[in-house]
């Protein structure tokens, strides 16, 4: 818990088990049959269901897996979670030798239809693949940037996040990339520095999966302001 505080992250091993990777690989791969990348087609590929039913696939995965119950340990007892209300498929299709130049923030471009910053809580990534190497499709952090960044919003005012794309101007500092094996949650708080890396490996290798939550708690949008001026306020102190 205190690595998640002060880094901004943290990589939760073997939550999810080798059957229910299973069963997530193969939503994604019918997911990405219906609508696959252009042929040829390397790097990032990204694909957004939205959870417009309750016995959505996704979010039944989401719930049989216990991921919300993981997150939820990480939450101060007075802010519950509430359901996902759509998931990211993330894949880098290799080869894709890139390293990311900058990091950046989530939900600035574009903004919510009523032009607020689309903050959230924290973002759950269930890893899929592995990604025990570096270079396979890694997210890239910048350690304690969340930190950082709410001071900064603290002394220029929360609204200063609608403007300051695609990262406020604090330090960085050095990043890294996270390392996984399938079946791992890696949590990344919502004010923390982050980029997808590239995938070195040949067209032969795996590609990278990972499917991401942005994770809201109840009445979050309502008080956002004070999340990102206080960026530890939704989160346990344990």
């Amino acid at each position: 818990m205190s690595h998640f505080r002060d880094q901004g992250y943290a990589v939760l091993p073997d939550i999810v088990s080798a059957q229910q990777v299973s069963n997530w690989r193969a939503a994604v791969a019918d997911y990405v049959a219906q609508t696959p990348p252009p042929a040829g087609h390397a790097g990032p590929y990204f694909l957004w269901p939205h959870f417009d039913t309750p016995r959505h696939r996704l979010l039944g995965l989401y719930g049989n897996s216990g991921v919300g119950g993981v997150v939820q340990s990480f939450m101060h007892h007075e802010f519950l979670l509430d359901e996902p209300e759509f998931a990211q498929l993330a894949l880098t299709i290799p080869p894709h030798p890139h390293r990311p130049g900058a990091p950046h923030i989530d939900g600035l471009t574009p903004t919510e239809d009523d032009g607020r910053p689309g903050t959230f809580t924290v973002l759950a990534g269930v890893v899929l693949t592995d990604q025990q190497q570096v270079d396979r499709g890694n997210l890239w952090v910048w350690p304690g940037t969340h930190l950082r960044t709410g001071r900064w919003l603290r002394e220029h005012g929360a609204d200063a996040l609608r403007t300051a794309i695609p990262y406020p101007p604090v330090e960085l500092g050095e990043p890294i990339q996270v390392t996984a094996s399938a079946g791992s949650v890696v949590l990344v708080h919502y004010l923390l520095a982050h980029n997808i890396g590239g995938h070195f490996g040949t067209a032969s290798d795996e590609r990278r999966e990972t499917v991401y939550f942005r994770l809201h708690t109840a009445g979050h949008r309502l008080r956002w302001r004070e999340v990102v001026t206080s960026p530890l306020v939704e989160f346990a102190s344990r």
